[in-house]
């Protein structure tokens, strides 16, 4: 399959990259870029381990072909912070225990940025129905929650 040339934003910084047609997001950014805070989960869009922002917007990357992105920006959980500085919401999920087995974590917290992004003071039935595509089996969610709602409080 002959490769095509794309050209996006990842994490802020220009790429151009040859991919295949038939070349999933996720595999671009895990294999072709190394961006390993991108999780391959289920790889059919049920658990949102994969997530991340398209343009702000939190998507599953292991629905989308890279080849369909071309032009535009792509945040991964890379993005958000590092480990001198973190985000706002990287630092609320640490304090509020949020992190348990860590694999639900990235999309998590990109789910959680798109929201507060869209709705910087979202009540708690709008948290956990934002936060729905992503599925987390250690925490009970009432953690990630807490997190969300004290960034959105931080924010007043």
């Amino acid at each position: 399959m002959k490769k095509q040339q794309i050209k996006l934003t990842i994490n802020g910084k220009e790429r151009e990259l040859l991919v295949k047609p038939n070349d999933l997001l996720l595999n671009v950014l895990r294999d072709t870029l190394g961006l390993m805070g991108t999780k391959y989960g289920c790889g059919i869009g049920e658990c949102g381990a994969c997530t991340v922002l398209l343009n702000g917007k939190s998507v599953l990357s292991c629905l989308i072909l890279a080849i369909s992105v071309d032009g535009q920006e792509i945040t991964t959980v890379e993005g958000l912070g590092n480990f001198s500085k973190l985000n706002p919401l990287q630092t609320s999920f640490v304090k509020h225990g949020a992190i348990q087995c860590g694999f639900c974590t990235s999309g998590m917290l990109l789910t959680g940025e798109a929201l507060l992004q869209e709705n910087p003071n979202p009540s708690e039935t709008e948290i956990r129905e934002y936060l729905r595509g992503v599925l987390c089996r250690c925490t009970g969610y009432a953690a990630i929650v807490k997190a969300i709602q004290a960034v959105a409080k931080d924010d007043k």
